[in-house]
C-alpha cells in the first residue's frame, strides 16, 4: 500500500462514518426542540453530512470521468440546496416568499464571480494565463445568463401580479423554460460536443485522461452512490432542525433577512469550492469552470422548478424578481463574464475583476 493509500484511509472511514451517525442523530432529534447545545452538535453533523455528500460524489466523479465528473457534483449540491430551501420555506410563511431568490441569486454570485475568480487566480498564478476551452466556457455561461435573466431578472418587469412576482402561468414557462435549458446543456456537455468540457493544455490541447489517480472500483463508486443517498437525507433533515436558529441568529445580529439565503448558499457550496480550486491547482481550470458554470446552471435550472411544485402545497407568495442594486451586479458580472471567457485565457487581472465583484455583492448582503 502507497503512502498515499494510507493517508487517505481515515479520510474514506470519516466520510463513510459521519452520514450514518448524522441519519441516527436526524432519528433522535426528529420534531423536537433542541436547546443550544444540541444545535451546536446537529450543525457539526450537518457540516460534516455535506462535506461527505460532496466527497463521494467525487469518487463518482472520477470513476465516470470529465465532465460527467462536474455535472455529479453540481446536481448533487445543488439537490442538497433545493432540500434546504423548501425546507426553510415549509415554515417561514411570509417571511421566506424571497428565499428561493436570494439564495439562487448568492449561488450565482459565488459560483460566476467567487469560484470563477478564484480558479482563475490560482490558475493565473501558477502558469502566467489561467486557459480554458472558450467554446464549452461560452456555452455554460450563455445558459447560466439565460437562466439568470428569465427566472430572477424577469419577474422585476412582470405586470399580470404587483410585486416582483411571476403569475402561475409565467412560473410554469420559467418552470418548463428552466429544465428544457438545463436538460439541453447537459445533452451538449456529455454527448454532442464533450470535446467542449475538457481541459486543456497550455497549447490548447485537449486533456483526454487524467494520469494523476487511477479511477476508483465500480465497487466503491457503487458505495459511494448509497453513502451519497444517505447523506443528502442527513442533510434534508438535520437542516430543518436548526432553520429556526439560523433565522434567530440573523435576526439578532441586525442582518438582513436575505442573509439567511446567503448561508445557505455558502454552506452548500464551499466543499465545492474546494474541489474547484484543487482543480485549478493541477492546471485543470476548465474543469474547474465546470464547476462553478454546472452549479450555477443546476441551481437555477433545478430549483426554481422544484420550489414551482413547491408552491402547490406552500402558503404565501413566491417573490422570484431581483432589487435594482442586485440587476446591477447580475447586469456587470455577465458583462465582465463574457469578455473572460471569450478568449479562452485570462490572467490574474480577470480573477480580481471577479471577486470585486463577489466582494461588492458580499457587502451589499449584510449592508443594502
Amino acid at each position: 500500500m502507497t503512502r498515499l493509500a494510507r493517508l487517505r484511509l481515515p479520510l474514506d472511514r470519516w466520510s463513510a462514518l459521519v452520514p450514518l451517525l448524522a441519519v441516527v442523530l436526524l432519528a433522535l432529534t426528529w420534531g423536537r426542540s433542541l436547546p443550544a447545545g444540541l444545535v451546536a452538535l446537529v450543525a457539526c453533523f450537518l457540516a460534516g453530512a455535506v462535506l461527505a455528500a460532496v466527497h463521494h460524489a467525487e469518487v463518482v466523479a472520477h470513476r465516470v470521468g470529465e465532465p460527467f465528473g462536474s455535472l455529479v457534483l453540481a446536481v448533487a449540491v445543488t439537490v442538497i440546496e433545493v432540500a434546504l430551501i423548501v425546507t426553510l420555506m415549509s415554515d417561514g410563511g411570509d417571511k421566506s416568499a424571497s428565499l428561493a431568490r436570494d439564495t439562487v441569486f448568492a449561488a450565482v454570485m459565488i459560483t460566476c464571480n467567487g469560484i470563477v475568480g478564484l480558479c482563475l487566480l490560482v490558475g493565473a498564478l501558477r502558469r502566467r494565463y489561467a486557459v480554458f476551452n472558450a467554446e464549452g466556457t461560452v456555452t455554460a455561461f450563455a445558459t447560466v445568463t439565460t437562466l439568470a435573466g428569465l427566472s430572477l431578472a424577469l419577474p422585476t418587469f412582470t405586470t399580470s401580479k404587483p410585486g416582483p412576482e411571476f403569475s402561475p402561468a409565467q412560473l410554469i414557462f420559467a418552470a418548463i423554460a428552466s429544465v428544457f435549458l438545463y436538460g439541453l446543456f447537459v445533452a451538449t456537455q456529455t454527448v454532442r460536443h464533450r470535446d467542449y468540457f475538457l481541459p486543456v493544455t497550455q497549447q490548447g490541447e485537449v486533456m483526454r485522461d487524467d494520469a494523476h489517480a487511477n479511477p476508483p472500483s465500480a465497487r466503491t463508486a457503487w458505495t459511494s452512490v448509497a453513502l451519497l443517498g444517505v447523506a443528502l437525507v442527513a442533510v434534508v433533515g438535520l437542516a430543518k432542525g436548526v432553520s429556526p436558529t439560523i433565522e434567530r441568529g440573523v435576526a439578532a445580529a441586525g442582518l438582513p433577512a436575505s442573509v439567511v439565503g446567503v448561508v445557505i448558499a455558502l454552506l452548500v457550496l464551499l466543499p465545492e469550492t474546494i474541489a474547484a480550486v484543487r482543480a485549478a491547482r493541477r492546471d485543470r481550470v476548465q474543469t474547474s469552470l465546470n464547476l462553478a458554470l454546472g452549479s450555477a446552471m443546476a441551481s437555477i435550472g433545478l430549483t426554481i422548478p422544484a420550489v414551482a411544485l413547491a408552491t402547490i402545497w406552500l402558503s404565501g407568495p413566491l417573490v422570484l424578481g431581483l432589487g435594482a442594486s442586485h440587476m446591477v451586479l447580475l447586469a456587470l458580472t455577465v458583462a465582465v463574464g463574457i469578455l473572460t471567457v471569450l478568449p479562452g485565457r485570462a490572467t490574474l487581472m480577470q480573477g480580481g475583476v471577479h471577486l470585486s465583484l463577489f466582494a461588492a455583492y458580499a457587502v451589499l448582503a449584510v449592508s443594502p
